[in-house]
C-alpha cells in the first residue's frame, strides 16, 4: 500500500503563497538544522513517488533513516516547498529545469544525486507512426520552458522539425528553422499533455506523465529520447547547505542501490531507466 501524503489543491496553493511571502525574508530554514525527526520529501507521484516508498517500506528502517513523502501532482511548487523549508528535499526534475528555474526565482536549490531517466515521447491516438503526421497536424508540447526545448529537440532529433542553429534549453516554436509538414503546437502545461491526446494528433509527454496515464513510453510513443548522453535525469535535491544533512545522505545512497536499481528495472520495464 502506499503510504505517502497526498496534497490537495488548497494545499498546493497555500504552499505556493507562503513561498511568495517569504521569499523576501532569510534564504535559511528553521527546519534546516533540525536533522532528529522524519526527512520530508516532495516527489511526483510516478514513479518518484513509487521509488521513495519502496524505499521507505523495504530499506529505510534498516539503514536507519525515517522517511516520509509528500505527494505533489504539480511539480511547480516543489522548489519553492524545498525553498521555504515545507520540506526537506525534492525528487522530480532535471538539471536544466532546475537551472531554470533557480535563474529566475533567486532560489538556491541544489541537486544531490541523479537517479532515473524518464524518456520524453511523442503519442498519438491518431497516427500509427510519426510519419503519418498529416500536413497542418496540431502536436501538444508541454509549456515550460525547458520541457517544451526538449519535445522540439526530440521532435528536430527525429527529422520531424529543423530547429534553427543554437537553439538550446529555452527554444519555443520560433525557433524551428523547417517545418516541412506546417506542424501546428499547442502550448499546455505538461501534466495534461497527455489528456490531450484525444484533441490533437500527437502529443510530446513527460515520461511520468505517460506512465501515469497508462502509456508505455518503450512501446507506445512514436518516438523516444535517447538515454546515451541525455542531460535530463531526475535527481533528489535539497536547498543549498543542506547536502550534508546525514537524513539526505543515507537516502543518497540508498537511491541509488542495486535494490532500487532492480526495482526501477522490474517494474517500468525501460519506461523509467537507472541513471546509476
Amino acid at each position: 500500500m502506499r503510504n505517502a501524503t497526498k496534497l490537495t489543491a488548497a494545499a498546493l496553493a497555500a504552499g505556493a503563497l507562503t513561498f511568495g511571502l517569504s521569499a523576501c525574508g532569510s534564504s535559511g530554514s528553521d527546519s534546516a538544522s533540525d536533522t532528529s525527526g522524519p526527512l520530508v520529501v516532495a516527489a511526483s507521484p510516478t514513479p518518484h513517488a513509487e521509488i521513495l516508498n519502496y524505499i521507505k517500506e523495504n530499506l529505510a528502517k534498516k539503514a536507519g533513516l525515517d522517511l516520509e513523502v509528500k505527494e505533489f501532482s504539480d511539480y511547480t511548487t516543489q522548489n519553492p516547498a524545498t525553498e521555504d523549508g515545507s520540506v526537506d528535499a525534492n525528487y522530480f526534475q532535471n538539471q536544466p529545469y532546475l537551472d531554470d528555474y533557480n535563474k529566475k526565482n533567486g532560489t538556491h536549490i541544489v541537486p544531490v544525486v541523479t537517479v532515473h531517466l524518464e524518456p520524453l515521447g511523442l503519442y498519438s491516438r491518431k497516427v500509427q507512426s510519426a510519419d503519418a503526421l498529416k500536413s497542418g497536424a496540431t502536436i501538444a508540447v508541454p509549456n515550460d520552458s525547458v520541457n517544451e526545448a526538449r519535445a522540439l529537440k526530440l521532435l528536430d532529433a527525429n527529422g520531424i522539425i529543423t530547429l534553427k542553429d543554437g537553439a538550446g534549453n529555452e527554444a519555443t516554436p520560433s525557433d524551428i528553422a523547417k517545418n516541412p509538414r506546417n506542424l501546428t503546437f499547442k502550448e499546455l502545461e505538461a501534466a495534461q499533455t497527455p489528456r490531450s491526446l484525444d484533441d490533437v494528433d500527437a502529443a510530446v509527454v513527460n515520461g511520468n506523465y505517460a506512465i501515469e496515464a497508462d502509456l508505455k513510453p518503450a512501446s507506445d510513443a512514436l518516438v523516444l529520447e535517447s538515454p546515451k548522453n541525455n542531460p535530463y535525469g531526475n535527481f533528489l535535491a535539497v536547498k543549498d547547505g543542506n547536502e550534508d544533512d546525514p537524513r539526505v545522505k543515507k537516502l543518497a545512497k540508498l537511491l541509488t542501490s542495486a535494490e532500487v536499481k532492480k526495482f526501477i528495472e522490474d517494474k517500468y520495464a525501460g519506461s523509467v531507466l537507472a541513471s546509476f
